[in-house]
């Protein structure tokens, strides 16, 4: 595929890309402890995939209170600041462009992860179902949870949300990130105001979907300002069918989707946002977005869009090849295949993915994926 659309460059905000592939945000749950620091293996991790032309990070928590899952990163401390600068630093060495996923999980975590033990924050006291939290039970050792109940925030908490994703952006920045995107898919805190399921506020962030946007419209608007928008991205999951399946995403398919996220959208349009992310419905068998949508989104947003959701890259280069999008991530295949630009550039096969690797750990399954022999430059003789 090596004169493939899916190879070549594009623009980005201030950024040029040297191909449409992207890495998207993938939980892996290796930060060091305690702290939640980012650490020279996660620098090595990034860097051998730097290849993409677009990398996010995994989702950083913005806050203590946004932690939902044992050992994942943070980065609102020094520290963490410090350690993604490793991380930085390792990709830029290597030609990669790279944002930061500022991630917020609200209800889907569980008290043992919040600061004193206290309940989650969400915009309504609303049990999230049919997801789980994971706590650390041990050094190195923990379980998949039931989220506890949350507590809704009141106004002024709100308020300063906002402040801590504008703080955290700027903080991305300070990092060495050339981007931020906002996590407001998946079922977590800023999906969960814009759901009419787990929103049942009666004040000017609940009720009607004009309402339910404004914490969306608030945060885009704060760190856009913090770090403008040519660095900015948002990342949706708009579901048009619910499965048992779906996890994080159970009781969040809108009655009507297609209105819910076109409206979502014409924010991030009126805010000049340098890219869109739609994240689909990633398990087997789960339905393609309908293609009404996919034009819907192209009509009213004239930023980079890009979609994640199983895609191989013959059906990326179909995609990109309608004009509806302008960049496609691969998850699974760049966790197994760090030299993933190069494998589809030259047909060669795919390493296969150890599931049982994907979360906390080492090195296994995260730094130990071999190149393939051809992408392997040989040493110089002396």
């Amino acid at each position: 595929m090596k004169d493939s659309m899916l190879l070549s460059p594009t623009r980005l905000g201030r950024h040029t890309l040297r191909n449409r592939i992207a890495y998207p945000p993938l939980t892996r749950q290796r930060a060091a402890q305690p702290g939640d620091v980012p650490t020279d293996l996660m620098a090595e991790y990034y860097a051998q995939r730097a290849s993409a032309g677009l990398m996010i990070s995994e989702g950083a928590q913005i806050e203590p209170r946004g932690q939902g899952y044992a050992w994942t990163p943070g980065i609102y401390s020094a520290a963490q600041i410090a350690g993604w600068r490793k991380v930085t630093d390792a990709v830029h060495a290597e030609g990669g462009v790279i944002f930061a996923q500022l991630w917020h999980v609200g209800r889907v975590s569980h008290a043992e992860l919040q600061p004193g033990g206290d309940p989650p924050v969400a915009p309504s006291a609303v049990q999230a179902q049919k997801v789980r939290a994971f706590i650390e039970t041990e050094p190195g050792v923990g379980r998949l949870v039931e989220p506890s109940l949350p507590r809704a925030l009141s106004v002024a908490e709100i308020g300063a949300l906002v402040e801590f994703y504008a703080q955290a952006a700027r903080n991305a920045i300070a990092a060495g990130f050339d981007g931020v995107e906002i996590h407001a898919a998946n079922g977590y805190l800023v999906n969960q105001f814009i759901s009419a399921h787990a929103n049942h506020r009666q004040d000017e962030y609940g009720g009607s979907l004009e309402n339910r946007l404004r914490f969306l419209r608030e945060i885009v608007a704060a760190v856009a300002e913090a770090v403008g928008p040519d660095r900015l991205g948002v990342r949706f999951t708009p579901l048009f069918e619910s499965t048992d399946q779906d996890r994080v995403y159970i009781g969040l398919v809108e009655a009507d989707p297609h209105h819910t996220y076109i409206e979502a959208i014409k924010v991030l349009e009126a805010a000049g946002v340098a890219y869109l992310s739609i994240a689909e419905a990633d398990w087997d068998n789960a339905p393609d977005l309908p293609m009404s949508f996919r034009k819907a989104v192209r009509r009213v947003f004239s930023g980079r869009i890009l979609y994640a959701g199983r895609y191989t890259a013959e059906r990326a280069e179909r995609l990109l090849g309608t004009g509806l999008a302008d960049l496609v991530a691969f998850g699974r295949p760049f966790i197994a295949n760090p030299d993933l630009p190069a494998r589809i550039a030259n047909d060669w096969p795919l390493n296969p993915l150890r599931p049982e690797t994907l979360y906390g750990g080492g090195e296994e399954g995260f730094t130990d994926y071999p190149l393939h022999p051809g992408a392997i430059v040989p040493a110089v003789a002396a």
